[in-house]
């Protein structure tokens, strides 16, 4: 990508504007918008893997992390001929196919991207997310949570990769052949759920309501559904430090990492040196399991 400038930049063929490139974007860590729009483009090969051909919701940041923000599904106009849409449920939303999309959205101070969990036009889930989400703002039984559920996937045979959601919480993600539903998935989500919760009481909980939770983490698998979204792998996110949500060993869970050692600053070395770690996993027998199920 050329560099940074006030005024307009070309990339991949695609003129873009680019608005005050000075304005601090994450102040307390000293990114700017210029730095967020190179850092954006060494993300994309990742992050676009993760929300191109979806429907995708961004979060806004005019004023920077420390101000007002909004959700946008609706793609905001004027929209510039090179950024396709898809009408889903009565909303025109944004539908990603590189680069030059990425850095209009950055421009326009989109920190975050929540894409849906099928690709536009489909009803089927292009992958398997378990959301474990703390009721407490620090959660230090986080890893520790993660860790019993991947042991749980992996005797039922299944490999998975945990993430941070750069926020507080870990998703983890299981890869799946195309023809699964969100349906079946939902059946085994409930079917582990119940089993850590049954084994861990004091750790895990089902219950929807944050504040009938307690201090409990939610084994969230009712966010897995068509038309709902999660923060997708390798999306920045609007948090002081400017975490990333990124993928895992569960070496690192086992070490108890905390989401915020993955951030907009280091994130291009940990890739350059591991790769996508979720590509890594060829999808898994999911419908075998379902199939046994009662």
């Amino acid at each position: 990508m050329p560099a940074v400038l006030k005024g307009s930049i070309t990339v991949d063929g695609q003129e873009i504007t680019v608005t005050n490139p000075d304005k601090p974007l994450w102040p307390e860590v000293g990114i700017t918008k210029r730095i967020y729009l190179q850092k954006l483009a060494a993300l994309s090969p990742y992050l676009l893997r993760y929300c191109k051909d979806r429907l995708l919701t961004v979060i806004r940041y005019p004023h920077g992390v420390p101000g007002m923000s909004f959700y946008q599904k609706n793609a905001p106009q004027p929209l510039p001929g090179f950024v396709k849409t898809a009408l889903h449920e009565g909303i025109e939303y944004i539908v990603l196919q590189g680069l030059p999309e990425l850095i209009w959205l950055g421009n326009l101070a989109a920190l975050e991207f929540h894409p849906s969990l099928h690709y536009a036009g489909s009803s089927l889930p292009c992958e398997w997310m378990i959301d474990l989400d703390p009721s407490l703002e620090v959660e230090p039984r986080i890893m520790e949570a993660a860790a019993m559920v991947g042991d749980v996937l992996k005797s039922l045979g299944l490999a998975s990769v945990p993430k941070t959601s750069g926020a507080t919480g870990v998703q983890i993600i299981i890869p799946v052949n195309p023809g699964i539903s969100f349906d079946e998935l939902r059946k085994i989500g409930h079917f582990v759920g119940r089993y850590v919760t049954e084994k861990r009481p004091d750790l895990f909980t089902l219950e929807r309501l944050k504040k009938h939770r307690g201090d409990k983490i939610y084994f969230d698998y009712l966010q897995h559904y068509g038309g709902k979204t999660l923060a997708a792998p390798y999306t920045p996110r609007a948090r002081p430090l400017a975490t990333v949500s990124t993928p895992l060993l569960w070496e690192e869970v086992a070490r108890n990492v905390s989401p915020a050692d993955y951030h907009l600053l280091n994130i291009e070395e940990r890739l350059s040196r591991m790769g996508d770690l979720i590509a890594k996993v060829p999808p898994q027998p999911v419908s075998d399991i379902v199939s046994k199920l009662p």
